[in-house]
């Protein structure tokens, strides 16, 4: 059974998550503030950590950013605050999804299911993609870079292990939100720009200039090896 850390200081909102998550089948873990969160995600090693932006003691961010320090557990934040700002800096900490409030519980649901499929639901292929100076280890879940082990989020992982799969290979931003978390939304499309520009970050001797994952304009991204 799949463990699901729930982080918000709404009782409200965290009594609904909870019952929709336990009714799928998940166990849940419940924090209300930032520091409890971590406490808990340290000791009981969540497979997803559902988070709020806007807690007590420590923000979502500073938890978002702890957490990625230490462990690659799929992270998808609430926010109530619509500003994409919002979104993208949080992405850009090294969430794999966001939610904004107010949301469905079902999808809320779909998506963390989603999310740990493609995680640890299917068994991975004994497969190892190598183009040039990036090597993928599919069944290992581990990049190199120039010989350099890179540490990657999921959604990064998947990404670049889609992308190198079919070097040469035009995706759109739809197809690459498909693949990587198993559905997609028109409007969240635009969250693959800031998993690709983290994934430049790691990947790339220069981001600004990349070699490998390019830019198609008009279409979306390929990568070139």
């Amino acid at each position: 059974m799949s463990r699901v850390l729930v982080v918000d200081d709404d009782p409200g909102i965290v009594k609904v998550v909870r019952a929709y998550l336990e009714k799928a089948g998940f166990q849940v873990l419940v924090a209300h503030d930032g520091k409890r969160a971590m406490h808990i995600a340290r000791h009981d090693k969540p497979d997803l950590v559902v988070l709020d932006l806007m807690l007590p003691e420590m923000d979502g961010w500073d938890v978002c950013r702890a957490l990625r320090k230490e462990s690659d557990v799929p992270i998808i934040m609430l926010t109530a605050r619509v500003e994409d700002t919002d979104k993208l800096i949080g992405l850009e900490l090294g969430a794999d999804d966001y939610v904004t409030k107010p949301f469905s519980p079902q999808e809320l649901v779909a998506r963390v299911r989603a999310i740990l499929r493609r995680v640890q639901g299917m068994p991975p292929k004994p497969e190892i993609i190598s183009r040039g100076e990036i090597t993928v280890d599919v069944s290992g879940h581990s990049v190199t870079v120039r010989g350099e082990p890179v540490d990657l989020t999921p959604t990064e992982f998947d990404l670049l292990a889609t992308l190198m799969q079919d070097a040469g290979r035009s995706f759109t931003r739809l197809q690459l939100l498909e693949q990587v978390q198993g559905y997609a939304y028109e409007g969240y499309e635009r969250t693959i720009d800031v998993h690709i520009k983290n994934l430049r970050q790691k990947i790339e001797a220069d981001p600004r200039n990349p070699q490998h994952v390019k830019t198609v304009y008009g279409v979306g991204y390929k990568f070139e090896g």
